[in-house]
């Protein structure tokens, strides 16, 4: 493995995207180059530890990259906003969109690998399923701004006569994990599970508004953050080993096991050791008509190319998550 690399990755002080830096960290790559919105107080204990080369400003990022004219091998563009109850469309185009065409322009330009972030939030109500077939995308109809960036991203890359060496576009599902205490209503419901047991002795979840599922048993594609690392720097491995063997298009990346919200709270007070206590409440009017009851990655496409390692289990991420981070204040 060459970890003398210099590897870009947007979104660095996010969520995901910190977790990655701490995780290529522990690989040996030391040389990173992170791009963000750095202003944003309550991300900066996400990179507290962490080894790079250059943090730069997310607006500044194209000025920098004419100005310095760096060697670049690889990028992991996972920086997006992210808000699903952001209805301003221009907010999510100018990053999810926009910004994305520049970074894959740059790739194609210079012939950089790259990975970058799309969503489940783009199949919708699932009226299609939830098969990453590249034929589909054009017919996708996600339910919010933030799904419909993403998509419109997707169906512009396979528009293009201009490529990357080699890219992949990653369909993230319910990601949970550590380093996600800034996200305020946008974090998992793993995370507000947990405080609502530590404050209340309780969880919160909401009811059915649809007769097919009774409450609590929405289900959804829950991975552990963990997993989406392996996923992503198997992509990088790839290309360092034999370019051959990185197959370009675009991946769910879930467990492609649907679990409710029920069977999380239980995982989330048996990690405890409490007994569970669940109050069903109204869905919000605001997020009603858009909600999504099912969703559940199909994985044989991300295994057809190769990626064999198994998955956590729901019970055993959130047991980690809790007993190794969040009950410990702990960042990855």
């Amino acid at each position: 493995m060459d970890t003398a690399s210099n590897i870009v990755v947007t979104g660095a002080a996010g969520f995901i995207g910190s977790c990655l830096v701490g995780f290529l960290n522990d690989k040996g790559y030391k040389n990173l180059i992170l791009v963000d919105d750095f202003s944003h107080e309550k991300k900066e204990p996400n990179l507290k530890g962490k080894t790079l080369l250059e943090k730069v400003e997310r607006e500044a990022f194209f000025d920098w990259l004419e100005m310095e004219k760096p060697q670049i091998d690889f990028v992991y563009h996972i920086g997006a906003r992210t808000d699903t109850t952001e209805f301003d469309y221009s907010v999510h185009e100018h990053l999810n969109v926009t910004y994305s065409k520049m970074i894959w322009r740059y790739c194609a330009q210079y012939h950089i690998p790259l990975v970058y972030a799309s969503s489940a939030a783009t199949y919708g109500a699932g009226e299609l399923g939830y098969k990453d077939d590249e034929a589909l995308i054009d017919d996708l109809k996600p339910l919010n701004p933030y799904g419909i960036s993403k998509n419109e991203f997707d169906k512009w890359v396979l528009k293009q006569k201009y490529f990357p060496p080699a890219w992949a576009g990653l369909k993230f599902f319910n990601v949970y994990g550590p380093n996600e205490y800034h996200k305020a209503r946008m974090a998992s419901v793993i995370f507000h599970s947990y405080n609502q047991i530590i404050k209340n002795g309780f969880v919160k979840l909401f009811k059915s508004h649809k007769k097919d599922f009774n409450d609590g048993e929405q289900l959804r594609d829950f991975i552990y953050v963990k997993d989406v690392l392996q996923i992503c720097f198997w992509f990088l491995e790839c290309w360092q080993k034999d370019p051959q063997t990185f197959i370009s298009g675009i991946y769910n990346v879930g467990t492609g096991q649907a679990r409710t919200f029920n069977d999380l709270v239980n995982a989330t007070f048996s990690a405890l050791d409490k007994p569970a206590q669940i109050e069903y409440i109204d869905m919000p009017e605001d997020i009603r008509e858009t909600y999504q009851y099912f969703t559940e990655a199909e994985m044989g496409k991300i295994r057809s190319a190769g990626y064999a390692q198994p998955f956590y289990s729901l019970e055993n991420g959130v047991e980690d998550y809790i007993r190794n981070y969040l009950s410990e204040g702990e960042y990855y």
